[in-house]
């Protein structure tokens, strides 16, 4: 059923946290660094930009490294098995450093901790952890921490799915100034067999456009040169909220206000509609390039994993898609040894990969997660076999990615220049409007700015360039 207005939290509880942030900045004896450590995907991200919004309106700077930091946060993953790993052994590594530095605080966040009985395993295993809090109650961090630290006890605190709500107002603070997230969504509500995210985020919720739309501008007008929209199923959008504008209709009015790149993430391909279509091939600054998750190519195991589309339907829309749009750079997530994969399943990925051909993908051997599906199938497959598989799988990718950035090769690319090249001094890195990470001669003066580049050669996973300079 839908709503008949978003889930949005009162404006008296954002300004309950707005005083507990006050509170903290006066405290005598409080912590006065801050690191955010983050795990996982780029609504985790943008989840830390708004911890560190906080935890800078709370007084607190930015430390240079963890081992320095006053507070150090962990704002965790549990999409895959080896996120939650790392997560867990970089916090364990934090108790020799607690041990040395006793005021030291250290809490953990996010979609690890929303699992069930998590909390309670924090408390247990790990009595060196101050603060844990989930993913539905991010909003109350600053309440939380100011409790830990006035008590100096410990403060626990999980949420479920039937408490929460969408923050607005929240400080964020973004380390790259030209460019910005917009959450416009919240949850999942397609239970894909394998995954665990509607689990931890919980359902379909979504932000009220003209929210959406006021913090475009905002952004706008502080110069941002680039937005991504997020959400678990960014196509859905509107779907839950009566009368509220599709997400191709979100997207043309977005278009309207200016900034010179819209991006966005996650697309399922069950919802990807002509109309969307219409909207990419039309829009003056919605970027030629789509993440599109098709997970595998063999029909008996896209059901398997409650896609709900065939091989033909996903080919169905990459067609239209490069019919409207020609240019699109397309890329995917894919999953190897899922349980039951047959070798046949597995070269009908490959055979779907060549079909298609990506300019990129994420491929991922799968990761049995508790309380999903697929955890309790017959038939998971052996270590050896699914290295195997994902190993032919990146190699056949990387042909295509080589084929792919070969056709940039002598044409002239709108670069938005991000940070100095990792590996010259004398250049600088930034993406096309095809998401491509472009290599060229430049200072960090250009940093923030869309400069003009002609494309000279094509490695594994970028591009190289030379500036053009008008006259």
């Amino acid at each position: 059923m839908k709503r008949t207005e978003p889930l949005e939290l009162p404006a008296l509880e954002i300004e309950r946290q707005r005083e507990a942030m006050r509170a903290f900045a006066e405290l005598p004896e409080r912590p006065q660094t801050y690191c955010v450590v983050t795990y996982g995907c780029q609504m985790n991200a943008h989840d830390s930009e708004t911890l560190a919004g906080m935890l800078r309106e709370m007084g607190l700077s930015e430390a240079q490294s963890r081992e320095d930091a006053d507070f150090v946060i962990f704002n965790t993953c549990c999409v895959r098995d080896n996120a939650q790993r790392r997560a867990l052994g970089n916090v364990v590594w934090l108790k020799e450093l607690k041990k040395r530095r006793p005021q030291m605080m250290v809490a953990v966040c996010g979609c690890m901790m929303q699992q069930s009985g998590m909390g309670e395993q924090v408390l247990r295993q790990y009595p060196f952890v101050d603060l844990a809090f989930g993913t539905h109650n991010l909003y109350r961090f600053p309440q939380l921490l100011l409790t830990a630290v006035q008590s100096r006890r410990r403060v626990v605190e999980i949420l479920g799915e039937e408490e929460a709500g969408i923050p607005e107002d929240l400080p964020v603070y973004r380390a790259c100034p030209h460019r910005a997230y917009i959450t416009i969504m919240y949850g999942c509500n397609n239970f894909c067999s394998y995954c665990i995210v509607p689990y931890v985020r919980g359902r379909e919720r979504s932000r009220a456009s003209a929210r959406i739309l006021e913090e475009a501008k905002r952004l706008r007008d502080e110069g941002v040169k680039e937005i991504m929209l997020l959400g678990q199923n960014v196509n859905s959008y509107g779907l839950d909220v009566e009368g509220e504008r599709s997400f191709a209709q979100l997207l043309a009015a977005l278009d309207g206000v200016g900034i010179d790149r819209i991006r966005f993430m996650t697309s399922h391909p069950k919802d990807l509609s002509d109309e969307l279509i219409d909207v990419m091939a039309t829009a003056k600054h919605v970027c030629p390039a789509l993440h599109l998750p098709v997970q595998h190519g063999s029909d008996r195991i896209l059901r398997s994993m409650n896609r709900r589309y065939t091989r033909e339907d996903y080919l169905r829309r990459v067609e239209a898609l490069r019919a409207k749009v020609p240019d699109i750079s397309l890329t995917t997530d894919l999953i190897v040894g899922y349980p039951g994969e047959t070798e046949e399943d597995f070269e009908e990925t490959c055979s779907l990969v060549r079909q298609v051909g990506y300019d990129s993908a994420f491929t991922f051997v799968y990761s049995p997660r508790v309380g999903t599906r697929a955890a309790a199938m017959p038939d998971q497959i052996p270590e050896e076999v699914s290295s195997r598989r994902i190993q032919k799988l990146i190699a056949l990718q990387k042909e295509i990615t080589r084929e792919r950035f070969a056709r940039y090769i002598g044409r002239e690319q709108l670069v938005l220049v991000d940070e100095p090249s990792r590996r010259d001094e004398n250049q600088v890195a930034g993406k096309n409007p095809q998401n491509i990470t472009v290599n060229f001669g430049g200072d960090c003066s250009l940093i923030g700015q869309i400069v003009p580049v002609r494309v000279t050669s094509a490695g594994e996973s970028t591009l190289r360039g030379e500036r053009l300079l008008r006259k």
